[in-house]
């Protein structure tokens, strides 16, 4: 007697709360059929809150009667037969009601509202067919979606084919196809979610509400039931429909369901009443991907020595393992038929991270982030083994949807003053789309990247950036503002992506990203290399081509290991990429001002002093300081290419992306073979002024490009030059940005390698006196 009082008071107090939310009960005032089954529904509610309080529930079910006693009669046509399952389902909870049966009463509310939807689709079909667009538009507001939430948004494919189909920009035959395609996702996702709350509320021993899933898992069926039967035939969809009817039976009946739910999910095994598309099969294998390795990351930052120390984190955590198993249900069928013990093991992966963190969550055991993340390691190759190539190659909507995700929880954190986690969040968003989607950017729309990089990051002029908003704790409001800014330069970004890659573009974008990130380190190189033709300077090549050895040595390492590396490495991106800038300008400033005294004062004028002058002092460094140069000069170069062309990788597989690269590398290489036989044609001194040049012009490109990455993650003010900008191509190809800081440091740099020059030709002339 207690469990059922317990029982009862708890559904009692659910269904309290979601009275609150539901609307009033009313007389039946307005003929739409939305509102007419909104009061129907909310009535029945009612009804059944009144029913297990200890009333009777006869008036609310009045009411109840009187609302759909408006909308029977606008069920003609196809929708009769629904009609007609509602009119049974009313007879049964009146009959419920009369013997105060409330799991009765709760199965036949769910019947009844599902037959309504039921009757809503196939009017709209209807009304369609009939070109009756308005009277398609009025039913189709008369449905249910998926269940929303950060990751999923509601679908509004139906909505939009019906207002193409009346605007004549699309023919009934594919309109409907659209129709039937978001219908019946959304029911089998929410015939889905049925089951699976079924399953806890039979471990939780509620019957009333086991009664009320029941009844919404068999009506969601009874709406699929016409493509079951398309796929399977008349006899399975018969064999389907007692599975059902049995499971509502037992549940009823206060029977234990394990069984009769082992038997609903065998005759749905592999059953997908609208087939997913590539885009869509790709869309979730990205947020899969995605979603399960932020599990990890969420709960590692959660957990320390045994126990929670963010609660916030492991909420997070719990989210991103829903959203995983949400994206994983959707494939599941799909990856059964590639390769069932695989898609067993992934599932029994999922079970496990699930179980983990509801224990953590709950006040349990908690795991250590070690065993989390090995769990969520072997999840994720043994996924990447079985997820086709092709649906980790397509599109990159899984990745904003991430994006999304993650900046929703930056607000979160803000909202919550804790500015630390915001920023954390800001980071990974930042590190996704850089190691997603902006490979495609870069080359597609180079001028809209350096916009969302400044929303990221500091901002401009007219806009500050998230960062520095994080980092002087500014109020929710003006980060708010600035993510809405950034989720409309985010929306153009999927938008002008969204068109699926072609092996061609995919290509040619490899080969411009290598062309454009090699030619500085060429230059620089070709440059130097030059300036060492005469016998004494060639011992001086020697260490130039070692780092760069070592260089391309690492850079073919990071590739090997790039998912492993990148990933680590990415929310860091733009900062590691200042420092290794960095490293590389004050080394080529050393090197610079020593060519230009050794070229003009003890190189070819005085030859005979460099027998007599060993440069013991100088020497190490110097050779050390050539091997860095050669390091820096092509590895920060070949950091941000693997980073770009691991994500063109998964977009249109190795194999293009390396015939991309070796296209950009053979004209990388063939700009520095030219830069060599044109310098080997000039003579000697007309060779190192030449050099000179190309020397101090990398220097300001390193310089102007350095300061630009410095102001971007806010280590450097940003002050523009008013009335003055450069196309996004200049800024990009020269380094040239408008802003006093880059401009007057770039400046500082020209003054430095002109100064060398005039104090090595004067130190040569007064050593000529």
């Amino acid at each position: 007697m207690r469990r059922i009082a317990f029982n009862t008071f708890a559904v009692l107090v659910c269904i309290s709360l979601l009275a609150v939310c539901a609307s009033p009960v009313r007389a039946a005032a307005s003929t739409a059929p939305q509102d007419l089954a909104e009061q129907m529904r909310a009535a029945l509610f009612a009804a059944q809150r009144d029913l297990l309080a200890g009333g009777d529930g006869l008036a609310a079910f009045a009411q109840a009667q009187a609302a759909y006693g408006s909308l029977r009669p606008l069920l003609a046509g196809p929708a009769t037969d629904a009609a007609a399952s509602a009119d049974q389902a009313f007879g049964a909870m009146q009959a419920a009601l009369a013997g105060a049966d409330a799991p009765a009463f709760a199965a036949q509310r769910s019947l009844a509202w599902t037959a309504v939807l039921a009757g809503s689709y196939h009017m709209v079909e209807q009304a369609m067919l009939a070109g009756e667009h308005a009277q398609a538009q009025a039913w189709l507001a008369l449905r249910e979606y998926r269940t929303a939430n950060r990751f999923a948004r509601p679908n509004a494919d139906a909505t939009l084919a019906v207002q193409r189909l009346a605007a004549s920009e699309m023919d009934s035959e594919t309109a409907l196809q659209f129709l039937r395609a978001d219908l019946f996702d959304a029911y089998q996702a929410r015939l889905g979610e049925a089951l699976r709350e079924l399953q806890l509320a039979e471990a939780s021993g509620f019957a009333v509400r086991r009664a009320e899933l029941v009844g919404l898992a068999q009506g969601y069926f009874g709406l699929l039931s016409a493509a079951y039967q398309e796929q399977r035939g008349q006899d399975a969809l018969q064999t389907a429909q007692q599975a059902f009817q049995q499971l509502t039976v037992a549940a009823l009946a206060g029977q234990p369901l394990d069984v009769r739910l082992q038997a609903v999910t065998a005759v749905l095994e592999g059953f997908r009443a609208a087939p997913l598309s590539p885009a869509e099969q790709s869309r979730r294998a990205g947020q899969l991907l995605r979603y399960v390795n932020l599990v990890s990351v969420e709960y590692g930052r959660g957990v320390s020595d045994g126990r929670v120390t963010l609660q916030f984190e492991i909420q997070e955590a719990v989210t991103f393992q829903e959203a995983a198993q949400a994206a994983f249900d959707d494939l599941r069928d799909l990856l059964a038929e590639l390769d069932a013990p695989a898609t067993q093991q992934a599932q029994a992966h999922l079970s496990e991270l699930n179980a983990m963190l509801r224990s953590a969550n709950s006040g349990g055991t908690v795991a250590s982030a070690g065993e989390m993340r090995t769990s969520a390691e072997q999840l994720l190759a043994l996924l990447n083994e079985v997820i086709p190539a092709e649906w980790k190659q397509g599109s990159t909507s899984g990745d904003f949807d991430v994006i999304d995700s993650m900046l929703d929880q930056m607000e979160n954190a803000v909202r919550g003053g804790d500015y630390a986690a915001a920023e954390s969040a800001r980071i990974e968003a930042y590190a996704i789309m850089e190691s997603g989607p902006e490979a495609r950017l870069i080359a597609m729309a180079p001028d809209l990247k350096l916009r969302v990089e400044e929303l990221f990051w500091n901002g401009n002029s007219q806009t500050v950036g998230l960062s520095r908003l994080l980092s002087e704790q500014a109020p929710l409001q003006e980060v708010r503002s600035v993510r809405v800014a950034l989720d409309a330069q985010l929306a153009e970004v999927e938008t002008l992506l969204s068109g699926s890659s072609t092996p061609a573009s995919i290509l040619s974008n490899a080969a411009v990203i290598v062309f454009r990130e090699g030619l500085e380190a060429v230059l620089i190189l070709a440059s130097l290399m030059g300036s060492f033709k005469a016998a004494e300077g060639r011992k001086y090549r020697q260490p130039l081509w070692l780092g760069s050895g070592l260089a391309l040595l690492a850079t073919v390492l990071t590739w090997t290991l790039a998912r492993e590396v990148l990933q680590a490495l990415a929310r860091y991106g733009e900062k590691l990429e200042a420092v290794i800038s960095l490293i590389a300008i004050i080394v080529l400033l050393l090197i610079t001002n020593w060519f230009f005294h050794k070229s003009y004062w003890d190189g070819w004028l005085a030859r005979f002093h460099a027998r007599k002058r060993s440069l013991l002092s100088g020497e190490t460094g110097l050779l050390l300081g050539l091997v860095s140069l050669g390091f820096t000069s092509v590895y920060r170069e070949g950091f941000e290419t693997v980073l770009f062309l691991q994500a063109l990788v998964l977009d249109g597989g190795t194999s293009v992306v390396l015939g991309g690269v070796a296209i950009g590398l053979a004209f990388t290489f063939l700009v520095g073979l030219l830069t060599f036989r044109f310098q080997a044609r000039l003579p000697h001194k007309k060779m190192l002024i030449v050099t000179g040049i190309m020397i101090g012009a990398v220097l300001l490109v390193m310089v102007g490009k350095t300061v630009y990455v410095f102001q971007l993650v806010g280590w450097m003010p940003a002050t523009l030059v008013s009335g003055l900008s450069f196309p996004t191509w200049f800024s990009m190809w020269f380094g040239v940005y408008p802003s006093w800081e880059g401009l007057l440091l770039q400046f500082s740099a020209a003054t430095f390698v002109i100064g060398s020059y005039y104090l090595a030709e004067g130190l040569r002339k007064r050593q000529r006196a």
